[in-house]
């Protein structure tokens, strides 16, 4: 979803919940084997939606409209040329044979989200999806396909595309949000969050839209873009407190936390913490060896 909303028509307690020109961010990861949490680097500044290479070498995140590399060796990051997508937003991925990366961009014509393809080496951004808002979730493993959240007729979607551009496929029509559409590493599934069940809820649908299976039964929680690990083990979401949030809403600035639960479902066990929400885990941020998967905590500076 967009890093910021549109502050000109909003009450002052949203914009205040929103602003985040003092927030300093704290890049870490979570050892499923050890519970052990490591912290990477920290920043005066947001960074956002952590991705893990194919080859478990650097981290991609999102910061002031651009993208960068986080080298795990040498804790530095840099700058992934993206040419004229200046505005890319907090839903992106990278393909499976780790060269490109699809991106989510705010278009300078009309300020509305976009799906682009890039090479991870940096080039010039190719548009997959002429209509908007859509801000991309997922790339099938075989690289043929890209999933992706849409607003079309006033309703929010998942659909898919081809990832060389065409025509989109409307997967989901139940009534409210439908978001954060991700394949598993077999390409038979798509997992996703639906507030159809009254608070937001992780679900999982076969590729082609068939099948949508509610996968959590929170009642005290909201549930956020769940993320499968490589290996097909493990899931992990987002959770919001019920009546810290509006089931649609994903906002920053929330004690929330980060729930386990095992592949083909079952309880999930709270395993982080954090002072966080918007950009803590949007797009997923497993290691290609499953142990591990990376994530963003906030705090806010003193004024």
């Amino acid at each position: 979803m967009p890093n910021t909303p549109d502050f000109t028509s909003i009450p002052e307690e949203i914009r205040n919940l929103w602003d985040r020109s003092r927030d300093e961010s704290i890049l870490q990861t979570y050892d499923v084997e050890t519970g052990e949490i490591e912290t990477l680097a920290e920043f005066p500044y947001v960074i956002e939606a952590p991705n893990w290479s194919r080859d478990g070498a650097f981290l991609v995140y999102n910061s002031k409209g651009r993208l960068y590399k986080f080298d795990l060796a040498s804790k530095e990051s840099t700058v992934i040329p993206t040419d004229f997508a200046g505005a890319c937003n907090n839903d992106h991925v990278l393909s499976a044979d780790g060269r490109s990366a699809a991106i989510s961009h705010q278009t300078r014509e009309d300020g509305q989200s976009r799906v682009y393809t890039v090479p991870l080496s940096g080039g010039v951004p190719r548009l997959i999806t002429p209509l908007a808002p859509s801000y991309l979730h997922g790339w099938s493993p075989d690289g043929k396909t890209l999933a992706y959240c849409a607003e079309r007729n006033g309703e929010f979607d998942i659909y898919t595309i081809p990832a060389e551009g065409g025509v989109e496929t409307r997967l989901t029509d139940a009534p409210g949000l439908n978001d954060g559409p991700e394949y598993d590493s077999t390409g038979t599934y798509i997992w996703f969050n639906s507030v159809r069940a009254g608070l937001m809820q992780a679900f999982r649908m076969r590729a082609d839209g068939s099948e949508q299976t509610q996968m959590t039964f929170e009642e005290a929680w909201n549930m956020w873009f769940p993320h499968i690990s490589p290996n097909g083990k493990w899931v992990v979401a987002l959770g919001y407190k019920k009546g810290d949030v509006q089931p649609h809403e994903h906002v920053p600035h929330k004690n929330v936390c980060l729930k386990l639960m095992p592949g083909e479902g079952g309880p999930t066990r709270t395993i982080v913490e954090l002072f966080g929400g918007q950009g803590t885990i949007n797009v997923n941020s497993w290691s290609p060896d499953s142990k591990k998967f990376a994530f963003v905590r906030y705090r806010i500076r003193e004024a």
